[in-house]
């Protein structure tokens, strides 16, 4: 089960540099159910999700580099690309996806967490912005089924929180 609050980025973090990071990329051969295949530094992953906002089955699979290849090319939209740095806080780790191509200029968040009521208790840090957990344009999944010029107006859109505090 795959419990997880996600949230655009005010700003981001200070030292982002000092974080782990890694280059991913993916594609859907099928959004509902989500069928994904990941590529995250040299590891690659095929991915099934169930419906669902805040929680979700998800089950991983390992792929070769070449099975990988094989059926990226067969992905339907677009092919995210973006790198994801981790960082911890408090005893959890958030995962900050800085996209690129397409999407670049969007930043996304997100928490993963044991229960369905801590992740309703949790204090998020002050550089989070809008909470978009409910809001199904921001799941990958639909982010890869937009036409070019819908993920650049997303990504020119930003979060209207910026500049809060």
């Amino acid at each position: 089960m795959e419990i997880e609050r996600k949230f655009l980025v005010k700003h981001l973090p200070e030292g982002l540099e000092d974080y782990p990071s890694c280059h991913l990329r993916q594609g859907y051969l099928n959004v509902d159910p989500v069928v994904r295949v990941r590529q995250e530094g040299d590891e690659y992953t095929l991915t099934y999700k169930s419906s669902g906002m805040l929680a979700r089955e998800e089950y991983n699979l390992p792929l070769t580099q070449e099975a990988f290849e094989h059926m990226i090319d067969k992905c339907d939209g677009i092919v995210i690309a973006k790198r994801r740095y981790r960082i911890p806080f408090r005893y959890k780790m958030i995962e900050l996806d800085v996209f690129e191509r397409e999407f670049e200029g969007l930043l996304l968040a997100e928490i993963e967490f044991d229960s369905i009521k801590e992740a309703e208790e949790m204090e998020v840090p002050a550089w989070f912005g809008t909470e978009v957990t409910y809001d199904p344009q921001y799941h990958n999944n639909a982010l890869s089924a937009m036409t070019p010029e819908e993920a650049a107006a997303l990504a020119a859109k930003g979060d209207p929180d910026d500049g809060e505090e």
